[in-house]
């Protein structure tokens, strides 16, 4: 059993015993003190308890340590601090067992079932097929993966998937952009559309689908020859994405297409469309079809489809939301840029007026990125001239820096990516400080014996020793609410200090020692269990763990 199950415990019988009343375990909170002399641990149960019973937390909290006094034999000392914190500082020997538990369980050491088996559908990065993958992208593909790492981890059965923006105004000014640079290839005049696409990549495209077929749509029939462009430009596209979010270590289990509601499913939207009609959700006005959503909270109403005939893109868009429901999905959650604000209560108060339960969906808005060279701002590619992609920006820093730095700030601040300290091969940069500590954990355990297991760390009591004991208990509790929360910055500070407290050991405990073999073989099994902890961290931000720096 964890320490913090068996403090719970101890503490749910001694408010029984005291108060002859049961409390559920939400109640019963434990903590690591900011100040290791006050306790290993400490709960703010009586300051909780006192609405409930009416009394002074200092009151309740001296009755409790009376009782957990008579009842817990795993602590050194028990104290109560003013307003009525109760602080336990426990025998060493019950910190050190968790080395055990962590090397039994290794690679699944975190892993929680906090999330239940609960199905949930993600939603991120979703970048329309016209181009390069930039910054923006590059935070939510990160931050998404992230997450998705976290709640599989935590008991979450996840899918990940990306919606394709195929359909629609900007995917016909590709077809017709990718033409206009075919016909530059035979050196043949089709106009590029002011609203098309007039960077490098879709030249680079075009050339390639024209080494490919050669001439032979230059006279074809304009219909056909634009369906081909589009088509071709988008699987193009698509692939330079996938390959590209490969590099990034980003994957997903399912790709929908925007088409797919058009084309193959247009029932799906006929469908939903007629059921809104009938649950007197929508009204014609202007030729056109409108959605109440006014009804829900919304400033003002939405159109469904224009006089025209046409969809507008909520339409398809709700169809897919519900489509993702109709798959046995109860939670939906998006990573959208924070221009989509608006949109995210369209789509909230479409789901609900279809029936669906409030927060069926949510949805985490990415802020911007503004990239630093130099103190100044680098809005353009010094190679391409265009915005910076996310592969110019891994081959420039690496993949395991881009990642780190995307996921350390809370996705809903704005963010200052500093390029000068991404590339530092120094301790001064975040990534090298957390992965030069796991290096220098691996160069200890190749120089010493084969570790043997023990039943007891009984020699492991330095402080710092138990400073780290204390921090690698505490990883699954941080994982657990770092997949809840849906903020995997919360590793990213872990691993800092978890590196903080490696550096700091290794600074001041000599773990070979062969004139002390036995303290050698627990101090083997502390950084093994470190090492442990550490490398299963940062796969869950998807960050290698180094052996060599």
């Amino acid at each position: 059993m964890k320490i913090e199950e068996i403090l719970k415990k101890y503490i749910k019988i001694a408010i029984k015993k005291s108060f002859n009343f049961d409390v559920e375990d939400d109640l019963v909170m434990i903590e690591i003190p900011r100040d290791p002399s006050w306790g290993d641990y400490s709960t703010n149960a009586a300051m909780r308890l006192t609405k409930i019973l009416h009394q002074n937390p200092r009151s309740i909290a001296d009755a409790l340590k009376k009782e957990l006094d008579n009842i817990i034999e795993e602590t050194e000392s028990i104290t109560v601090a003013n307003p009525g914190f109760i602080n336990f500082k426990l025998k060493k020997v019950l910190m050190a067992n968790v080395i055990n538990t962590i090397i039994e369980l290794g690679n699944d050491y975190g892993r929680n079932n906090v999330g239940k088996g609960e199905k949930v559908l993600l939603e991120y990065v979703s970048a329309n097929p016209t181009g390069d993958l930039h910054l923006g992208h590059a935070r939510g593909a990160a931050w998404g993966d992230s997450v998705t790492r976290l709640m599989n981890f935590s008991g979450y059965n996840c899918l990940r998937e990306y919606y394709i923006n195929d359909a629609g105004h900007q995917i016909e000014m590709l077809g017709q952009s990718l033409i206009s640079r075919y016909f530059d290839c035979f050196n043949k005049k089709y106009p590029l559309p002011e609203e098309g696409y007039h960077g490098p990549d879709v030249i680079k495209l075009a050339q390639k689908i024209a080494k490919q077929n050669g001439d032979k749509w230059i006279n074809a029939d304009p219909q056909l020859r634009l369906e081909y462009f589009k088509d071709k430009g988008i699987e193009l596209e698509l692939n330079k994405i996938k390959c590209d979010l490969d590099y990034y270590r980003v994957s997903f289990d399912s790709w929908i297409h925007e088409r797919f509601f058009y084309e193959n499913n247009s029932e799906r939207i006929e469908k939903i469309l007629k059921l809104m009609e009938t649950k007197g959700l929508t009204y014609e006005a202007e030729g056109a079809l409108w959605f109440k959503s006014t009804q829900f909270g919304d400033d003002k109403d939405r159109v469904l489809r224009k006089a025209d005939g046409s969809l507008t893109y909520l339409t398809p868009d709700i169809a897919n939301h519900v489509y993702k429901l109709e798959r046995g999905y109860s939670k939906l959650i998006n990573f959208w840029g924070a221009d989509h604000h608006g949109y995210v209560k369209r789509m909230t108060y479409a789901l609900e007026a279809l029936g669906y339960p409030e927060n069926t969906l949510e949805v985490d808005l990415i802020q911007m990125v503004r990239l630093v060279e130099n103190g100044e701002e680098v809005k353009m590619s010094k190679r391409t001239g265009n915005a910076v992609t996310i592969r110019e920006l891994c081959d420039d820093i690496g993949v395991d820096a881009a990642r780190y730095f995307f996921v350390c700030k809370d996705v809903a601040t704005h963010f200052d990516f500093d390029l000068n300290l991404a590339r530092k091969q120094t301790t001064d940069n975040p990534v090298y400080y957390v992965q030069y500590a796991y290096a220098r954990m691996h160069s200890i355990i190749e120089s010493c014996a084969k570790f043997q297991k023990v039943d007891n760390y009984d020699l492991l009591t330095e402080e710092k020793e138990i400073l780290l004991l204390k921090h690698i208990n505490e990883f699954p509790n941080v994982v657990a609410d770092a997949a809840v929360t849906r903020m995997p910055n919360k590793i990213c500070n872990y691993v800092q200090k978890l590196a903080q407290y490696v550096h700091s050991y290794y600074a001041s405990c000599k773990v070979n020692n062969p004139q002390a073999t036995d303290l050698t073989n627990q101090r083997i099994g502390l950084i093994t269990a470190t090492m442990i902890t550490l490398k299963n961290a940062l796969n869950l931000i998807g960050i290698d763990a180094k052996e060599k720096m």
